[in-house]
């Protein structure tokens, strides 16, 4: 059986004119980067109730991330840093600094579908999934090529991913996210692309999870910069109770 799926593998990847790998290296490029900084609004739809949130972050690499709540006022101040596979979250209502792990992780981040797990996760499929190019379908009106992604390893967050990335952009437009046992747990569509300082960026992204239904989180990215310097101390504990 192993054999076979081999040999459907390599069939598959040598009927299109570019292999996984290539495709998955330009989707890298794009949705990776040395720092950033950006504006953004997350709204969170849930049970037919609408709850907005904007945020200021930052990222260096794929290993460190903050971010700092502004609005609504009951959770302006409240601060997230993500260190390589650590996550704390500051809450100013009781003045403490918690760590997330284990179960917490699953929870979805402010009551949205992306999951705090979703957070710390990679943007560096290649190095997470083997994958195979199984067609290049029209999606909206563009070329894509559909992708199925198997998980390398257990540590995985999905064991199964379907993506669809434009062959324009090499943005993956759409995913499908699934569980081991083949449940379809999340979609993640990803749109308003955008030219930004040499990089292909999706300026908005929608994320539905498939268990709850009705549930919706439309993340919109207001203002994006790439190549910037970032003050070393938002990358520590300290700036979480500053």
């Amino acid at each position: 059986m192993t054999q076979l799926f081999t040999l459907f593998f390599v069939f598959v990847s040598h009927a299109f004119a570019i292999t996984v790998d290539e495709v998955l290296i330009h989707v890298d490029q794009n949705l990776t980067y040395e720092t950033r900084e950006s504006n953004l609004t997350m709204t969170v739809v849930k049970a037919g109730r609408t709850k907005s949130y904007t945020m200021h972050s930052y990222g260096r690499g794929q290993d460190e991330m903050a971010m700092e709540y502004l609005s609504p006022e009951r959770d302006k101040g409240t601060k997230m840093l993500k260190k390589k596979d650590e996550l704390w979250m500051w809450m100013p209502d009781i003045e403490k600094t918690q760590k997330i792990s284990g179960h917490m992780l699953r929870q979805g981040l402010m009551g949205s579908d992306m999951s705090y797990e979703d957070l710390m996760e990679s943007s560096s499929w290649r190095t997470k999934y083997t994958g195979v190019i199984t067609s290049e379908p029209m999606l909206d009106g563009h070329k894509v090529w559909a992708i199925e992604l198997k998980a390398k390893d257990s540590t995985v967050a999905y064991p199964k991913r379907l993506i669809w990335v434009d062959q324009t952009s090499f943005i993956p437009v759409k995913q499908e996210l699934y569980a081991l046992s083949g449940m379809l747990l999340k979609t993640w569509v990803m749109t308003d692309i955008k030219p930004i300082e040499g990089k292909q960026f999706p300026t908005k992204m929608i994320v539905e999870d498939k268990v709850q239904q009705g549930s919706r989180t439309e993340i919109t990215f207001d203002k994006v910069t790439f190549k910037v310097a970032l003050p070393e101390e938002v990358f520590t504990t300290r700036w979480l109770e500053r």
